[in-house]
């Protein structure tokens, strides 16, 4: 069952970049430009999905990283009206897929259907199917088997599908957003490990609190309920936005800091915590630390910094990891989950976590977005952020301290 709803005029062709930016200078004026659409972004949807403006967030984070969301949270807690809104208001052609045990392959890639031609011959004509899409809504994907599952492998890792002998791309920018139901799961097939692996984030969808529920059963049972306007310029320009989040830069000691968090997931790692050690089975594979470093970039692209703080991959650190630790079954068996052996190697390395909204200083000590020079900010080739420093983002450096 498929429904498709298109935005825009149409696919447009990957970005190539934009001359100039890497000139420090130019690509700081850049990202302010960046930081205030993405807030508009942000808002919008925020205006139209009450209650879950972390989810909002990490969902954004992904999306300027060119990567794929699971969602994961109970029925009706607004995970596909966040998605169809994201597509209106990014202006990028959308499409839903409902997985259902009795999806074949064919009905979510494309078939090809024999038809008479002019002049009485027969051939055959490719149809596509709905994951010709900017924005892909996988509803319920583990409703599926894995047969159909897997058919999504190839689209998610590769941005091509391959069908009767012959490779088509798919449009870019392209995203996959699936949903699960964590409850139901009866008549469900659960998602491999390999699976899991290509979203570069799972994001879990908590329940609203009371004032959200009164503030959700008044804006959506009115006579009008609120429908999101678009403020992107669609497919080029969010192109444009995952280009930039790649060029911000990364110092030495985050890297270094990255990467060593992921080797300590694995309980054969000399320096792994006891949690670790107790706990995992198998540790995250080297796509998760490309989700913390490309999740920490697009934070730090939201947040109109120059640089990668530690705080950035704290942020992320669990939607980046959660899904990527394969657990004993000790752990399962005391009620352990992936967050509590998460939270204990960051407190290892003495990695913040810190909220996802950080506080914005008081009075006017922000400067505004169009005041800021260069100067406030951090590049790969000059230090590690530290405490102290002023401009925007101050709240997410660190002392880069020791590894260990």
């Amino acid at each position: 069952m498929t429904d498709r709803e298109d935005r825009g005029s149409g696919f447009n062709p990957p970005g190539q970049g934009t001359p100039g930016l890497d000139d420090p200078d130019v690509l700081a004026r850049r990202l302010d430009q960046v930081a205030e659409q993405l807030e508009r972004v942000r808002t919008e949807l925020e205006r139209v999905i009450l209650g879950q403006d972390d989810v909002v967030r990490q969902v954004l984070w992904a999306l300027l990283a060119g990567g794929h969301v699971l969602l994961e949270g109970v029925p009706g807690l607004g995970k596909t009206a966040l998605v169809r809104a994201l597509g209106r208001v990014l202006g990028l052609q959308f499409s839903r897929i409902q997985f259902t045990p009795d999806l074949m392959p064919a009905d979510l890639l494309g078939t090809h259907i024999l038809e008479e031609q002019p002049g009485g011959r027969r051939g055959w004509r490719w149809e596509p199917g709905p994951i010709w899409a900017h924005l892909v809504l996988a509803d319920e994907i583990n409703r599926a088997t894995p047969k159909t599952q897997s058919a999504l492998l190839e689209a998610m890792a590769e941005g091509q599908v391959t069908t009767g002998g012959s490779t088509r791309p798919l449009p870019r920018p392209f995203f996959v957003l699936a949903t699960q139901n964590p409850l139901e799961m009866e008549g469900t097939f659960p998602l491999p490990e390999a699976q899991l692996d290509r979203f570069l984030f799972k994001v879990l969808v908590p329940y609203p609190s009371e004032a959200t529920l009164a503030a959700i059963g008044r804006l959506t049972t009115g006579p009008e309920p609120p429908a999101p306007e678009t403020v992107a310029e669609g497919a080029a320009a969010v192109q444009a936005w995952i280009d930039l989040t790649r060029q911000v830069p990364v110092t030495g000691e985050v890297l270094e800091r990255a990467a060593r968090l992921v080797a300590m997931t694995h309980p054969q790692h000399p320096e792994a915590p006891p949690a670790v050690r107790r706990f995992v089975r198998y540790g995250a594979s080297p796509r998760g630390l490309q989700a913390l470093l490309l999740g920490a970039r697009a934070r730090a692209l939201m947040d109109g910094r120059l640089n990668v703080a530690y705080a950035d991959l704290g942020a992320v650190l669990f939607p980046a990891l959660r899904h990527r630790l394969i657990l004993t079954f000790e752990a399962e068996a005391e009620g352990t989950g992936a967050e509590q052996v998460l939270a204990e190697l960051a407190a290892r390395l003495d990695l913040p976590i810190p909220g996802d909204r950080p506080a914005e200083p008081a009075g006017d000590e922000r400067a505004p977005a169009g005041s800021r020079t260069p100067a406030h900010r951090l590049v790969a080739s000059s230090r590690p952020p530290v405490a102290g420093d002023r401009g925007d983002g101050d709240h997410d450096r660190a002392q880069p301290g020791p590894l260990a």
